[in-house]
């Protein structure tokens, strides 16, 4: 049986099967593009926790979230409430994002952007660098090893941060393997969406000094980031909660003083 992720997966691989453009082109213009903003170092060296807060507009697993959201407006209310940064989702078909809605975000503040999307190929690492993204998502569990090496290294030479996801202690591996100084323990498991609390506090013991490491997915509140602040981490990236809070603003507040 098919499981989120492999259906998410699937469907990426035959997109980027089916593009044609010149990879050489492609990456011509995104090493001519300006500097882009420091993710990594917006979230690094702080005396609180940063907050990393998403545009999301839809889960596959609860369906709309905050369909009719205006992304410059939200991205507005985000950097008022002291966010580190924003993740804009780009995925249409599972999560109702859009390359628009990462251009907007970016351009309505000042705070650098990670393209939260299923990145799979090369072309997928230089389109986020075109959008005006300043960091790029790998996820361990999506490639094998030498794809996110590769990956990882690609993001680099064209000036993008790289957020690495893991899960666990190999995928961890994989992760420095691969040069990641930013990396993100995600605590919702991929296969069945269900949020397990214990894996980020568990994983935060095995963080390397060096890293910048970030708590993902199924943050609630306040309670929730202070114990992850407790564990070790620098950042949590917070979506669902704040998208249906009704106050953007306090919520990162909240979240930022925990």
């Amino acid at each position: 049986m098919a499981t989120y992720l492999d259906r998410i997966l699937e469907r990426h691989r035959e997109v980027a099967a089916d593009d044609t453009r010149s990879t050489e082109a492609l990456l011509d213009e995104a090493r001519a593009m300006d500097p882009a903003r420091g993710f990594r170092a917006a979230l690094a060296g702080l005396d609180h926790l940063a907050v990393i807060s998403e545009i999301k507009r839809r889960s596959p697993s609860k369906g709309d979230l905050f369909a009719g959201l205006d992304p410059a407006v939200l991205a507005g209310q985000y950097e008022q409430g002291g966010a580190s940064c924003l993740s804009v989702l780009t995925d249409v078909e599972f999560f109702g994002g859009s390359i628009a809605d990462l251009r907007t975000a970016s351009a309505a503040c000042g705070l650098p952007v990670l393209r939260k999307d299923f990145t799979v190929c090369e072309h997928d690492v230089l389109d986020a660098r075109l959008m005006g993204a300043d960091c790029v998502l790998l996820i361990a569990a999506a490639l094998d090893r030498a794809e996110l090496v590769a990956l990882h290294r690609l993001a680099v030479d064209v000036g993008l941060d790289v957020l690495v996801e893991i899960h666990d202690e190999p995928e961890m591996d994989a992760a420095l393997e691969a040069g990641a100084t930013l990396i993100g323990v995600n605590q919702r498991d991929l296969v069945t969406f269900q949020v397990d609390h214990a894996r980020a506090l568990r994983m935060a013991a095995a963080m390397p000094a060096h890293v910048v490491s970030v708590a993902e997915s199924g943050v609630r509140g306040q309670a929730d980031a202070h114990d992850l602040r407790s564990a070790g981490y620098h950042a949590v990236l917070v979506g669902e909660t704040l998208v249906t809070s009704g106050d953007p603003v306090a919520g990162v507040r909240d979240l930022a003083s925990a």
